[in-house]
């Protein structure tokens, strides 16, 4: 046997078994098919690299393999689970149960667990038939090799049956440690990824821990920026849109059509505090705030790039939101039909707040790490109609206009979004303004006129110079006083 591991055609079938067999049997042992959570997973390894080490992989059908570099696995066997589509079923929503969860839990562990090592033990079968296949074939080109040699050498061969005797004894031989040293790299190569997924797995709590955040910030845009304590960000509420424009304003102020009466103005009159106002009519998270804004033949650079070249800052209000979601589109749409509950647009609304969610918790991780780590305010939306409402302002020419149930419709929806603003900004702990406005068909008390635009001004639900003070004082209480050196 000593000899036979130091012949030529077993060195040969023993580096091609390892070589080539391993990679062909990584390849084409199937996946396993799981069910975790409701979902529908697959458990097994990413195709062979040419490297020594490598990480373990995350396929998330119809959208993207991810490399998950906390889980490092020398040797070939490089985990692999593919999921997706995502499913709602309760199985899913066990997962939020703080009874079921647990048990759900340990089952999932479970299952992947199993499903794994099926797999691992249908590749090792899969790497025995391969190796029996090449001893096969390498045990016939041994015999050819052999009667060939003998008829160079001799002009003739030795008797068959001891030529035959001869080359299966070889033949088992070479076959034996074959099967061996396969069995012991496969099993190598288990022990190597189990090693691997449990020391990258170890103190891991989140999936963002283990395939990473995504997360690109807005470049710093201009020169840098001093003389303010304060600044707002945000769309057209911020703005006081139809306010007077402010006389010698920048290229930017005339082309988000900021005032002298908007909220950053509001808030440095009740402050004695210079205030930047960079919001602008329009503007979104990904457009507006974390991008550049095209304002007619102006491209407005993302408020958040200008954020940061701003020194010394103490405060920052955000006011988003109601853009994100195409509230307008919502809006005139219960003016037009006589029913706006239906199911199509409450799903398109569902998208849009799930969309909203995910680049606002974007825009929080931004003002998070802001320059100085300024104080963060975050406003609400506020309503437009009481519940009652009836009056010009629910009423459009041509139109069946807005109700009750309508109106009751859009308080939901929009305190659906006050609730997605409210939570993302305590997560992070910043401030939460919520401003109280006089509402549409109210009849104001104090003298002062409406807070609110209404359908015969040129700006309908945007606030007027009084809700746009009204709005600044809910902010001002907030702000943290100046430390006392």
């Amino acid at each position: 046997m000593l000899q036979e591991l130091r012949s030529w055609p077993t060195l040969l079938l023993v580096l091609f078994c390892l070589g080539v067999g391993i990679p062909t049997a990584v390849a084409l042992t199937p996946a396993q098919d799981l069910e975790v959570f409701g979902q529908h997973i697959e458990v097994g390894a990413r195709p062979p690299q040419l490297s020594v080490a490598g990480p373990a992989r995350l396929v998330q059908v119809g959208n993207t393999a991810l490399d998950v570099d906390r889980l490092r696995v020398y040797g070939p066997l490089r985990p692999q689970l593919t999921m997706g589509p995502v499913q709602r079923n309760a199985a899913a929503a066990a997962v939020f149960d703080a009874g079921a969860a647990p048990k759900a839990g340990e089952a999932a562990i479970s299952t992947v667990t199993k499903g794994f090592v099926t797999w691992y033990v249908l590749g090792g079968l899969g790497l025995v038939a391969f190796t029996l296949t090449a001893a096969a074939g390498a045990a016939g080109v041994r015999t050819l090799v052999v009667l060939r040699r003998q008829s160079r050498e001799t002009g003739g061969h030795a008797p068959l049956p001891e030529i035959v005797a001869y080359c299966l004894r070889a033949a088992r031989r070479m076959t034996a440690i074959a099967v061996v040293a396969s069995v012991v790299a496969w099993g190598v190569s288990g022990v190597l990824a189990y090693g691997g997924a449990v020391q990258g797995l170890r103190g891991v709590s989140s999936l963002a821990q283990l395939v990473g955040a995504y997360h690109l910030s807005p470049d710093p845009v201009g020169p840098p920026v001093s003389g303010f304590e304060g600044a707002v960000i945000g769309d057209s509420r911020a703005v006081r849109v139809g306010g007077p424009p402010l006389p010698g304003g920048t290229a930017d102020d005339g082309a988000c059509e900021r005032s002298t009466d908007s909220l950053a103005a509001e808030i440095g009159h009740l402050t004695s505090a210079n205030v930047l106002n960079l919001a602008c009519p329009s503007a979104t998270v990904t457009t507006g705030l974390r991008g550049p804004q095209q304002r007619g033949d102006r491209l407005v650079p993302a408020q958040i790039g200008v954020l940061k070249q701003v020194r010394d800052l103490r405060f920052v209000v955000v006011a988003i939101g109601p853009n994100d979601v195409g509230w307008t589109d919502f809006l005139r749409y219960c003016y037009g039909v006589a029913d706006c509950s239906d199911q199509l647009t409450q799903g398109e609304f569902d998208y849009r707040m799930a969309a909203f969610d995910r680049v606002y918790g974007d825009l929080l991780i931004d003002l998070n790490d802001l320059p100085g780590r300024p104080q963060i305010i975050v406003m609400t939306s506020y309503g437009a109609f009481p519940p009652d409402a009836d009056c010009a302002d629910t009423r459009a020419e041509g139109y069946p206009g807005l109700d009750a149930g309508k109106i009751g419709l859009l308080t939901d929806r929009n305190e659906q979004l006050n609730a997605v603003l409210e939570t993302g900004a305590e997560k992070y702990g910043f401030a939460v303004a919520r401003p109280e406005l006089g509402l549409l068909c109210e009849d104001g008390v104090d003298g002062l006129g409406p807070d609110l635009q209404g359908m015969a001004d040129p700006f309908p639900f945007h606030p007027t110079g009084i809700g746009s003070l009204r709005m600044a004082s809910s902010v001002v209480r907030l702000i943290a006083p100046t430390p006392t050196r």
